[in-house]
């Protein structure tokens, strides 16, 4: 039968009928690949913005650099803006949302388990891997989706 609110315990059905833990060490060795797959999730998302940042066309300078009286002039929209990918980076970020998408939803099933050890795993995975991946200085540039699942 499937759990309809959180519990402990070390018999858990994740995703599959045949992915059941029956001890602690198979329910153990279950929370260690939850925690690996989210931490992962966060290492392709960091792959996905890599490529992005890497795949920026800049867009033409037709501005003049100062202004009729010699003052430098300071443009009015973000300097990001007006900027586009190249056609194979925008191929790559597709494929890797789309990866990145699936995975996101594979775990989001697997805290559906109701399980409090593999919400713990689940969370922390994606905290360590966000430290380990993620938390660098082209993140603060890149600000894409304010959506929190991404």
């Amino acid at each position: 039968m499937m759990h309809m609110t959180f519990y402990w315990g070390t018999k858990v059905t994740l995703l599959f009928d045949f992915w059941r833990t029956d001890s602690w060490l198979s329910y153990s060795l279950t929370l260690l690949f939850c925690f690996l797959f989210s931490a992962f999730y966060q290492y392709m998302e960091d792959r996905r913005l890599c490529v992005l940042a890497m795949g920026i066309i800049p867009p033409p300078s037709n501005q003049p650099s100062s202004s009729a009286n010699g003052n430098a002039t300071t443009p009015f929209l973000h300097p990001r803006l007006g900027t586009r990918l190249s056609k194979s980076a925008r191929f790559a970020t597709a494929v890797l949302f789309g990866v990145n998408s699936a995975i996101g939803y594979v775990l989001m099933l697997a805290v559906m388990s109701y399980n409090y050890g593999v919400l713990i795993a689940v969370v922390l995975g994606l905290t360590s891997g966000y430290f380990l991946f993620r938390a660098k200085e082209y993140e603060a540039l890149i600000v894409e989706d304010t959506c929190a699942c991404s």
